[in-house]
């Protein structure tokens, strides 16, 4: 379907975020998807820094990013690759560090008449403080993902408060969010594409944390059983506006909550999801016919057609 010819390819994995395990996990998926297209592929791990790379990073065709966290999606890496003329796969700076900050995301969608959580960036004592906490509510980082130091608390008064505490000090501030409850689903967009809807069951009487992500327990189910095709159709529509309001581009992925009356609540947009073996991306690409191999063949060419065109591949 893509006709490119074999381009040398780094893919950067492991980085120094809290999401350096997925991430080292991501860029061994992208590197064996992109082998398997007879790419010329190098992995870098950028824990020490970039800027001793330079060179290797410019004699590249591409640099495809499978970092999650700090560092790969908050948009310094994005604006490392801009200032040294690095063509490279994913949202631009702009991009991931607005998708990167949640309370300001979320505040951009409120604006734009798009349902969200009540919401509040908060402290340890504003957190202890806030009427949002003596109701069931979510606790996670402004800036972080794969569900790491979220705490999703259903009733107020049984909060492990010691370990949020301990969190608290990881971060200084955390997001703090009414709990929507309803169906979870997830919207990947590819380029201009919204992908087939995926809907996520966590074990019973369990959550979709981190543990839950990455151990096979979650069901993910495509297409979902419990989100008729209407409110699909709304899901994938919704994903795609919000993929253009926020200025992403090639590949991203908005995650929902579907509430008892069929209403919409966003949660946040990742600008370089999860890209392992058990990521929602990859299955979403293939339940709309694009193997892991293709998914990964398709970003590169993106990327290539925007930095260069295609005459030479």
């Amino acid at each position: 379907m893509y006709t490119v010819r074999m381009a040398n390819i780094i893919v950067l994995a492991g980085g120094s975020s809290d999401e350096r395990a997925v991430s080292l996990r991501s860029g061994v998926a992208v590197a064996r998807a992109l082998q398997a297209g007879n790419h010329n592929v190098q992995v870098m791990d950028p824990a020490d820094g970039l800027d001793n790379k330079i060179a290797r990073l410019k004699a590249a065709d591409v640099v495809f990013p499978a970092l999650h966290g700090v560092g790969g999606e908050d948009g310094v890496l994005q604006k490392f690759f801009e200032d040294n003329d690095i063509c490279y796969v994913g949202s631009d700076s702009a991009s991931s560090t607005l998708c990167f900050d949640k309370a300001r995301y979320t505040v951009l969608l409120k604006e734009h008449g798009i349902l969200v959580p009540d919401t509040a960036l908060v402290n340890f004592d504003q957190y202890q403080q806030s009427a949002l906490s003596q109701r069931p509510y979510v606790l996670k980082p402004n800036d972080g993902g794969s569900s790491i130091d979220t705490f999703i608390v259903r009733e107020p008064h049984q909060a492990d408060k010691q370990a949020i505490s301990e969190a608290f000090s990881r971060h200084g501030s955390l997001l703090l969010q009414e709990l929507v409850t309803g169906t979870e689903i997830t919207v990947a967009v590819l380029g201009s594409l919204s992908l087939p809807v995926i809907e996520i069951i966590p074990p019973a009487d369990q959550e979709f944390d981190y543990e839950n992500k990455y151990n096979g327990a979650t069901q993910e189910l495509c297409p979902p059983v419990n989100v008729n095709e209407d409110v699909q159709a709304k899901a994938q529509a919704l994903a795609s506006e919000i993929h253009g309001m926020t200025g992403c581009r090639d590949m991203s992925r908005t995650d929902m909550i579907v509430d008892p009356s069929g209403e919409l609540y966003v949660l946040e947009t990742n600008t370089i999801p999860g890209l392992t073996d058990q990521s929602l991306l990859p299955k979403a690409a293939a339940a709309g016919g694009l193997d892991m191999s293709a998914l990964c063949h398709r970003l590169v060419l993106t990327a290539l057609e925007r930095s260069r065109g295609t005459d030479s591949f």
